[in-house]
């Protein structure tokens, strides 16, 4: 999708387990399915780790809604991933084994070409139809950088935005005129405005600080360093096994 990783923010550190996987979704597997409010929380998820868990998890606690985590193919508007769609979206199954209400999402993964948040939701749109509420879970710099995503402005007719945000973040600070102008009015207090209608709101979800990000884990695995309980377990030993981000 446009945006980058999600800030790492809030939430406590997952349990130290190994689960044989998480379930996963597709378009294709949601075709016949039809909930009161969908849920995405997309990113590169590269890797996956810690405080996008915790971020996934208050989203999920605070809405009363499933959450879907949907791997990017090809983001547009940062670097290529340092691994490839299949690792992360492996990964993320890994991740959201055993938690109850997470789920990976891959329809981004199944399109060709680059992977812009708009054309997502118009695909969903076609699928679910207009009136149903749908939530984008996003970090509060990606939601900075709104006017750099591609078609931007029809976003807010297709969804409903979920700010995962923390005392002292950006959003405290001035905003760019056209995303403040943009923004005007569209403030929802809580969860409930959100199902109230079908998008065009905008919740912040406010968690304390998680210091995780998935450049951190990189460079830590890149030098050497002490990485492992940046992820969750089974995140870690499939990195691992499977060499990732090791410096060449």
């Amino acid at each position: 999708m446009d945006r980058a990783g999600a800030a790492a923010a809030g939430g406590g550190r997952n349990p130290r387990r190994a689960p044989a996987g998480g379930r996963r979704v597709s378009a294709e597997s949601d075709a016949g399915e039809r909930p009161g409010f969908w849920v995405f929380y997309g990113g590169t998820f590269d890797p996956v780790h810690d405080g996008h868990l915790a971020i996934a998890r208050a989203a999920r606690d605070a809405l009363q809604a499933t959450v879907r985590l949907m791997p990017a193919a090809d983001p547009p508007h940062r670097a290529p991933p340092g691994a490839n769609a299949a690792h992360r979206a492996r990964m993320l199954d890994l991740a959201v084994a055993g938690e109850p209400g997470l789920r990976v999402d891959t329809r981004e993964l199944a399109r060709a070409g680059r992977s812009y948040t708009v054309d997502t939701l118009r695909e969903l749109r076609a699928q679910v139809g207009m009136q149903v509420p749908v939530a984008l879970v996003v970090g509060a710099d990606s939601f900075l950088g709104l006017p750099q995503w591609r078609d931007w402005r029809a976003l807010f007719d297709l969804a409903h935005f979920v700010v995962a945000d923390r005392p002292g973040s950006p959003l405290d600070e001035d905003l760019a005129p056209e995303l403040a102008a943009a923004l005007d009015g569209r403030e929802a207090a809580d969860a409930a405005a959100l199902r109230a209608a079908p998008a065009g709101r905008v919740l912040r979800l406010h968690q304390p600080l998680h210091a995780e990000s998935a450049s951190q884990v990189r460079l830590r695995i890149a030098a050497g360093q002490p990485w492992q309980d940046l992820v969750p377990l089974a995140v870690a030993a499939y990195i691992q096994r499977h060499g990732l981000y090791v410096r060449p």
